[in-house]
């Protein structure tokens, strides 16, 4: 690469290796990631259907991917329905968008994106194919916006990292759970690339091992350096000293400043804020819920056997156990260091500091 070319453009350049969803031709592929790290497996289909699937499956998964994926979905539609009338088609578009906002219940990026889709069927169109145009166009928009929200986080994120620190992560907010680059390995992807020297620490975040299989992945094949601990070991390499900072992604952000996301994550805060280590979240501003109340979050319980069994393979425990499965947890705000956006840092009250974001 030239010298010249910023540290943040030579992040995202190389993480594009890791280019988890793509569009094609009336086409969707994307990385499979139950598979990951045994096999690297493209999926690619023209069935909306078989991406509502993958999503519900966690073959995608990641809320700024979901939310990508979804619109896409609905693009796959526009391009397969034969349908000449407008109003029909709109109809059966309007469909398609009900059928993904039933595929995962937390992650408000899948609502966010659905919802831009959904207002372009609704507009007035002289055609069919006028209206598949618009919706193909909403849904490529919204793509190509992830992955420049991306680089901005990593970008803006990056000025918090120092030369020599180690970042604990939780769960993968890499580029597997966005189009690319990723939101919290986004800033860790800004900051190595920039030439600071830092470590990272993955946890590996049962019950489906996104940070044993994803994180550790993603950051060894682009070498920067990880060491993989298990879920309860976070107390004890806090209590050693070996954490500097803590960054994790969002699958939602509330406006009091309460974050949604892997459960685990909220124990995670209330030991870096016991051991005095800044805890950050870093999420695009569209996993922001502006109309949301804490008690209004629905968070997902998620198949049983995933917790009896190692990857839904081999049982770990008596097979008729009774099981509690969250796959998310809530945060507080005044655990929260920060939140780091593509429009910058809100800190405390984030009441104010988040809402100005809404319309910037």
């Amino acid at each position: 690469m030239e010298e010249n070319i910023s540290p943040v453009l030579r992040a995202l350049v190389v993480s594009y290796l890791i280019r988890s969803i793509e569009w094609s031709e009336g086409r969707v592929r994307w990385v499979n990631t139950l598979k990951l790290p045994w096999e690297e497996e493209i999926v690619e289909t023209d069935d909306p259907e078989r991406v509502a699937v993958a999503i519900e499956r966690m073959e995608i998964r990641g809320a700024p991917a979901i939310g990508v994926a979804a619109a896409l979905a609905v693009a796959l539609a526009a391009t397969k329905l034969e349908e000449d009338d407008v109003r029909r088609l709109q109809q059966k578009l309007v469909g398609v968008v009900e059928r993904l906002r039933k595929t995962r219940p937390t992650a408000v990026n899948l609502f966010w994106a659905l919802r831009r889709v959904e207002a372009v069927i609704r507009r007035e169109y002289s055609s069919a194919d006028e209206l598949r145009k618009y919706v193909i166009a909403e849904a490529l928009k919204i793509y190509e916006e992830d992955i420049e929200m991306n680089r901005k986080i990593g970008e803006v994120g990056s000025r918090l990292i120092d030369d020599g620190d180690t970042i604990l992560t939780h769960c993968n907010a890499g580029a597997l759970a966005t189009v690319a680059f990723g939101t919290a390995l986004g800033v860790i992807r800004a900051a190595w690339y920039s030439g600071k020297k830092i470590k990272v620490i993955a946890t590996e975040t049962r019950p489906m091992l996104q940070g044993a299989r994803l994180t550790v992945w993603e950051l060894m094949k682009e070498g920067i350096p990880v060491r993989l601990i298990t879920d309860n070991m976070v107390g004890y390499v806090m209590s050693r000293g070996l954490v500097s900072k803590v960054i994790v992604g969002a699958d939602r952000i509330l406006i009091p400043g309460y974050v949604i996301n892997k459960i685990g994550t909220y124990t995670i805060a209330v030991l870096a804020n016991y051991h005095k280590v800044p805890f950050y979240v870093a999420a695009p501003t569209s996993t922001i819920d502006y109309e949301s109340k804490v008690e209004d979050v629905v968070i997902e319980e998620r198949n049983p056997d995933e917790v009896r069994t190692v990857l839904m393979r081999t049982y770990i425990t008596v097979p008729t156990v009774d099981v509690m499965n969250p796959a998310f947890d809530i945060t507080p705000p005044e655990l929260v260091t920060a939140i780091i956006t593509e429009k910058g840092i809100a800190t405390k009250p984030y009441d104010s500091s988040l809402a100005r974001f809404r319309n910037s």
